[in-house]
């Protein structure tokens, strides 16, 4: 008797899955994604855990192509838990959307060349319950510190890795292991009238100390021992590194070429011409020699390093699929540089072509960590020292204002010193604006976004000392 394994078990495996979608294919053109997700998460309440797990999954997306006397038409489907029996509708799918579709307007020729990553056919990388097995113990010890303090820590800690295999009919069969790794801790007093945040983003929490960051938040709920109320107003005010890190990924967001160069956004110049002639490009955003980047590589952020697009927009095409990524320069010295451009929009715009990356580093040569830069305000007048911003939203796109909220903590510095806790704000400020206003940034460190974190983890940035932040109204948030 035969023990040959049967084709449909044998084809299971993510690097089979894409070949075997590519075989059944009767498109023009095919695009391939294979994501195996794996996760693990601890949760925590009151200095004792609640709940824990371990999950495993499978995405995968199929671009099919067709070619018409009007242009290329595209059709994407995505499914989860996609087996070797369940390929051949999916890849019908993905063609019969493309039929219906009219010519695709971002279509380009997809990305040649038979390149393959060495690992390709390997299993995909996952992650398990052993990620936390430094960090459970000292989580523990955390809880005991919390409790002799009198206060109590709530929050979670998650570790995901993603495996992408993407492979095309035009040769390519690359592949990308993603770990990502979030820690958020929140302390409170017994009587919740005090609450403190901090958050961690890692790659594999072997660089995360519990205990360190429950003595950050001890010594905040001890500032908020004192409670001031004042009044909306402009305020000198140190944005810490998570707070720059989500105005400046809304930034990012909301910097495509094409929206600039068809006058639509803050980075459009005012006026007539049109393509790059028409964005702000070779202007100067700061006087701060500030340098917002992109980069694959960059040490603790690395991300993939071509596109992996599982759908088209205003900054990323679906036909540009395995483009290489090299470091960016959005802004370099404070001058714009480069804006998102896909090879559609630089067709469009006359711009080079600058995909987006999935990670942002604000740098401009400052050495002052935050406490030293608290140190340094509230000597002529009343500072705020942030701890984080959420509920982020725009106003203005044609300025990119934006609105939100303060949280877990406004503290009053008078004297170089933290005197105390004020209310929350509603603030009205634009990232761009405050870039051209900022008369300070510190050193550049690691940081979590708290808004964007189940989006955008892969930031490092600097404090900004800004000299009239807008706090445009009083808030009850918490």
């Amino acid at each position: 008797m035969s023990t040959r394994t049967p084709r449909t078990s044998r084809r299971n495996a993510p690097h089979e899955i894409v070949e075997r979608a590519l075989e059944l294919s009767r498109a023009d053109g095919c695009v391939v994604i294979a994501d195996e997700h794996s996760s693990a998460n601890l949760r925590w309440a009151g200095n004792a855990l609640t709940t824990n797990g371990v999950t495993r999954g499978r995405t995968l997306t199929v671009m099919a192509t067709v070619d018409g006397g009007q242009g290329t038409a595209s059709g994407v489907v995505s499914r989860s838990a996609v087996t070797a029996d369940e390929l051949e509708p999916l890849v019908r799918a993905a063609e019969a959307a493309a039929r219906d579709a009219g010519p695709a307007e971002d279509a380009q020729p997809l990305v040649a060349g038979a390149k393959a990553s060495a690992d390709f056919t390997e299993a995909p990388g996952e992650t398990s319950s052993d990620v936390f097995a430094q960090f459970a113990p000292a989580l523990g010890e955390a809880f005991q510190q919390a409790r002799s303090g009198g206060r109590e820590l709530y929050g979670f800690a998650h570790h995901g890795v993603v495996s992408s295999y993407l492979g095309t009919s035009a040769g390519l069969r690359l592949r990308h292991d993603q770990p990502t790794g979030t820690l958020e801790l929140n302390a409170k007093s017994p009587d919740r009238t005090r609450s403190a945040w901090a958050g961690r983003a890692t790659r594999d929490f072997g660089d995360v100390d519990p205990r360190e960051l429950d003595a950050e938040l001890a010594r905040r709920l001890g500032w908020a021992g004192r409670r001031i109320e004042l009044p909306a107003g402009r305020y000198e005010t140190l944005l810490p590194p998570t707070a720059v890190a989500d105005l400046l990924i809304y930034q990012l967001w909301s910097s495509s070429a094409r929206d600039a160069a068809e006058g639509r956004t803050v980075f459009s110049r005012t006026g007539e011409g049109a393509g790059a002639s028409r964005t702000r490009l070779g202007e100067r955003l700061s006087e701060l020699p500030l340098t917002l980047r992109s980069d694959p590589a960059a040490q603790g952020l690395e991300c993939a390093p071509f596109v992996l697009a599982h759908a088209s927009g205003d900054d990323a095409s679906v036909f540009d699929n395995g483009l290489p990524l090299t470091a960016t320069d959005w802004v370099r010295d404070g001058v714009l540089n480069r804006l998102p451009t896909t090879r559609h929009s630089a067709a469009l715009t006359g711009l080079p072509v600058a995909p987006g990356i999935d990670n942002l580093v604000l740098e401009a040569g400052g050495s002052r960590s935050l406490d030293e830069m608290v140190a340094a305000s509230g000597h002529d007048g009343p500072a705020l020292l942030l701890t984080c911003l959420w509920y982020i939203r725009e106003v203005d796109p044609a300025t990119l204002l934006l609105t939100g909220l303060t949280r877990d903590g406004v503290y009053l510095v008078e004297g170089g010193e933290v005197v105390g806790e004020v209310n929350n704000f509603r603030f009205n400020e634009s990232p761009v604006d405050l870039l051209s206003r900022a008369v300070e940034a510190g050193r550049t460190e690691r940081t979590l976004p708290r808004e964007w974190s189940d989006y955008f983890t892969r930031a490092a940035m600097p404090a900004l000392r800004i000299p009239d932040f807008h706090m445009s109204s009083v808030s009850q948030g918490v």
